[in-house]
Order: structure tokens, then C-alpha cells, then sequence
């Protein structure tokens, strides 16, 4: 597994890796991941296809989805200790 790619933002870090005919993506935020596996014959222009799937609205919903992660580990991290 390598990475080809890391793509800035402000709130996430953003890694793009390939290993077997599939494109990686590692979204991190703090101690949190999120990961999306993408077939490489699924994607017409390469990277760069891999590129245009993470538009804004996906980042948005993936922000949203860490801050669920979030909740659901503070839930249960407050039943395991209290």
C-alpha cells in the first residue's frame, strides 16, 4: 500500500492510497477514520476521478458522519465508565 495522494483541508486529513486495483481514501479527524475503497476499473480518469468524488457535499456528509462516530463513542464510553 502506498500514498499517491493528500489533499488539504481544513477540518479532515485526507490521504489517497492504492494497493490491488483500488484506490484508498483515509479520511482522519482527530482519533477517528473514515475509510471509502474505490475499484480502479470503476473510475474513467484515475486519481483524478478519485479527486472529483470528494466534492463538497460528500465532505459535508462526512463531517456529519464524524461527529455521529463521535456522539456514539462518548455514549459509550460514559455507560462503560459510569
Amino acid at each position: 500500500m502506498r500514498i499517491i495522494a493528500e489533499l488539504p483541508h481544513p477540518d479532515f486529513k485526507i490521504s489517497i492510497l492504492f494497493m490491488n486495483q483500488k484506490y484508498i481514501v483515509k479520511i482522519e479527524q482527530g482519533t477517528l477514520e473514515q475509510t471509502y475503497k474505490i475499484s480502479e476499473m470503476d473510475l474513467t480518469d484515475g486519481v483524478n476521478s478519485v479527486f472529483e468524488l470528494l466534492d463538497e457535499e460528500f465532505l459535508k456528509a462526512v463531517g456529519a458522519r464524524f461527529a455521529e462516530m463521535r456522539k456514539d463513542y462518548k455514549d459509550t464510553y460514559y455507560r462503560y465508565n459510569y
